[in-house]
């Protein structure tokens, strides 16, 4: 339940987006890493908050117990732990495991890719935080998904708004997780699961709402340095200097259109330190669809400053930031776009295919296609001794393959490879 093979075209669609993700991170000269699937479940356990049942435990074996990834920043964090690296940008592009309920409509499985970019180092505050922004808005505007907004706000601006509303710091983290379902369902419903469920008292949550409900650019982060409350709380004034400086580099970038300041924002990880980010595809009417797909977040991130500590025995903190891009959600759209427009999408490479017109040719193909080969050239033939020219042409529209290699009596003859154009059906001698 919640996984699922990949036919050709889809696996052909997947490599397609990967490549163009992975290009992105090369391009801000992220080195690759791999680390097991298989890690220690006290490695995973704690790290994310309510979400920690979702993590797939295993059954003890020989002495270990062990647990699938839940997803990549964690298993990045220990692995910067355990080798002891204090400066590294990486991307890591691999599958994670959830025990959600699976809701395939959506893109959501058990079994996922997950593609992350990450900065570990100590630097000058919001550098490194403005270019994971940078990358989400080059992914996104390069795969043509469509209008997106990428929401940021900051995990110190929010615990100081709790602090200003009330909150007792025990109650910061499932006050966060409450918060983070405001895009989700309206604020009655998070105000009453503040309340009810989270313990909070009735004024606490409707000072929280006067909070959460704004959102701009720079002019709010201005009004909000200047708000009487906020601006006496320590952390609060922290993240917002540091929001202030995250748009003027934003701005260099020239993205700051797609950026809104959303004080709703709240990400249900436990490990964020402080700024966040969320990618959300606005919606969008589609002509061909029944049913509009609804996609919500398609990429997120932070900055987890206290993670790689929480690994090393001597408690070394390597402050990190990073992004991961939700390939699954993209997927979903793109592959449900290229149904609607009903291209076929070519599953193979192959640029040639090596045919004969008469029978009796089978060696003449067999060395043609060997020397293809060696040659680099991606090339195939039909797994028949003598095959109709007619079904060896229909193969090559079938398969996408645009050019067919002939050789026939005459050309052996006469030395020569008659090389045909399968669109056109123009004939070349060579």
């Amino acid at each position: 339940q919640g996984t699922r093979d990949h036919p050709p075209a889809q696996t052909a669609l997947r490599d397609r987006l990967l490549s163009a993700v992975v290009s992105c991170f090369k391009r801000h000269g992220a080195a690759a890493i791999d680390t097991p699937v298989l890690e220690l479940r006290e490695t995973l356990m704690g790290k994310y908050g309510e979400d920690t049942k979702l993590i797939y435990e295993l059954q003890d074996q020989g002495g270990e117990l062990l647990a699938l990834r839940y997803d990549l920043t964690v298993p990045f964090a220990r692995y910067l732990a355990m080798n002891k690296v204090t400066n590294m940008k990486r991307y890591h592009v691999a599958k994670v495991y959830r025990r959600d309920n699976p809701a395939t409509t959506r893109g959501r499985y058990r079994e996922f890719y997950q593609c992350d970019f990450d900065i570990a180092g100590q630097f000058d505050p919001m550098i490194p935080d403005a270019e994971c922004l940078k990358i989400v808005h080059e992914i996104l505007s390069n795969l043509q998904l469509g209008d997106f907004i990428i929401k940021v706000n900051d995990r110190r601006i929010l615990n100081g708004v709790f602090a200003v509303c009330g909150v007792p710091e025990s109650k910061f983290i499932p006050a966060c997780s409450t918060v983070d379902k405001l895009d989700k369902v309206p604020w009655e419903e998070v105000r009453s699961e503040m309340v009810g469920e989270k313990g909070l008292s009735p004024e606490a949550a409707d000072r929280i709402g006067e909070y959460v409900q704004l959102h701009g650019g720079l002019d709010l982060i201005e009004r909000l340095l200047q708000d009487p409350k906020l601006s006496q709380n320590k952390l609060a004034k922290e993240g917002l200097g540091d929001m202030k400086l995250l748009f003027e580099y934003l701005t260099l970038f020239g993205i700051t259109g797609k950026i809104s300041f959303d004080l709703s924002l709240a990400r249900g990880l436990d490990y964020y330190t402080g700024v966040i980010f969320e990618a959300v595809l606005l919606h969008q009417e589609n002509e061909h669809v029944e049913e509009p797909v609804s996609v919500g977040s398609v990429a997120g991130g932070g900055r987890y400053d206290g993670l790689v500590g929480m690994f090393d025995p001597k408690g070394r903190k390597v402050p990190c930031v990073g992004v991961s891009i939700g390939i699954e959600r993209i997927f979903s759209i793109l592959e449900q776009r290229l149904q609607a427009s009903g291209e076929k999408l070519r599953t193979t490479e192959t640029q040639v295919l090596v045919a004969t017109p008469q029978k009796h040719l089978l060696p003449a193909r067999l060395k043609l296609i060997s020397q293809l080969w060696d040659a680099g050239i991606k090339a195939e033939m039909l797994y028949k001794k003598d095959p109709k020219l007619l079904k060896q042409l229909q193969y090559c529209e079938v398969t996408g393959i645009p050019l067919a290699a002939i050789v026939g009596e005459q050309e052996l003859a006469d030395g020569v490879v008659k090389l045909r154009d399968v669109a056109t059906r123009e004939e070349v001698s060579m």
